[in-house]
């Protein structure tokens, strides 16, 4: 089966699937290109009905060039990369020109924009430390970022006239911010109730990711915020790190198998230390911690205040100058 040369209704309604669902994976998309084919041939009386399961990915990545095309012309284009848990293949419609403020301004108000701006400050400053690398943040973290920090929302004299005043969220609009932050596909929660990016999100904000985090005069093999997986290069925000906290060497989880395979020994190619495997990134930091699953096994510790603890051991506790009482 191939799909026919040209761009087609059924290619237009194919991006407009993507931008709806903001991703889309090979399993996802095709029931979705088999709906369009089949209303494609709903005016042939001897057009047989296109099953989901003949899809095959030549066709699905035919679709995906044809939207990548058309969608270039609008300064977006269709992006992938595999999730780092799941190893399933994720494409996305990202756009190549815009920031993440100008895209989430049409979403959230100011207010809102300033709150996910100290969310992500957090996950990539405050809980991403040479010790401590979870890039991630629990809801009851996030509460305490709900206002920004003292000396920032007063202001200073005449540029306090100026600049409109930054009073915060409420709890309760945090939590509706984080809520819609997964629902439009930007952040992510897991089971133990921790926040970090998606795929979509990684893929999209990488360039900002760098530029707002990393040190551009860094000298190389120097400890940056935003690090690489050294098997396919991606960002890493899950995933395995060197047992030597001032080593750089990051790797996915679903790529160390045949990283490893491809060398003699398991020692650190860039450190020589022995690779344990068992120094993590990402939540796995904290929940992979003695302290922590003793916590949860004692006395079903509340998950927020067991990553706090932990983050207090390692030295990432300062307290936000934002934290209030409702």
């Amino acid at each position: 089966m191939s799909t026919q040369s040209g761009y087609r209704h059924g290619n237009r309604a194919f991006l407009q699937a993507l931008l709806a669902n903001g991703t889309l994976t090979y399993k996802e998309a095709r029931p979705i290109i088999a709906a369009i084919i089949n209303a494609d041939n709903s005016g042939d009386p001897e057009g047989s009905e296109c099953r989901p399961d003949q899809i095959t990915e030549q066709v699905f990545h035919e679709y995906i060039d044809k939207a990548s095309a058309a969608a270039s012309q609008f300064d977006y284009e269709i992006r992938s990369t595999q999730h780092q848990v799941t190893k399933e293949r994720i494409f996305a419609l990202v756009n190549t020109t815009s920031d993440p403020q100008t895209q989430l301004a049409t979403i959230y108000s100011p207010e809102e924009l300033s709150f996910i701006k100290r969310v992500l400050d957090a996950m990539f400053e405050k809980f991403n430390r040479p010790r401590l690398e979870s890039l991630c943040i629990t809801e009851m973290q996030a509460i305490k970022l709900a206002r920004p920090p003292r000396r920032e929302s007063q202001g200073d004299g005449e540029e306090q006239s100026q600049t409109p005043i930054d009073r915060g969220l409420k709890h309760s609009e945090v939590e509706n911010v984080l809520e819609s932050l997964v629902e439009g596909g930007w952040f992510e929660i897991s089971r133990e109730g921790f926040y970090s990016l998606t795929p979509r999100a990684l893929l999209e904000l990488r360039p900002w990711l760098i530029d707002m985090y990393n040190d551009p005069d860094a000298e190389p093999g120097e400890w940056q915020r935003i690090k690489f997986c050294e098997a396919c290069k991606e960002i890493v925000t899950w995933g395995l790190r060197c047992a030597d906290p001032d080593c750089t060497l990051r790797l996915h989880d679903i790529c160390q198998e045949a990283f490893w395979r491809s060398r003699r020994g398991t020692n650190c190619p860039k450190c020589s230390r022995d690779w344990t495997g068992n120094h993590y990134v990402g939540e796995r930091a904290i929940t992979m911690t003695e302290a922590y699953r003793r916590g949860r096994r004692q006395s079903g510790g509340h998950r927020s205040a067991l990553a706090d603890e932990i983050v207090h051991e390692q030295g990432g506790d300062e307290e936000s100058e934002g934290e209030e009482e409702e």
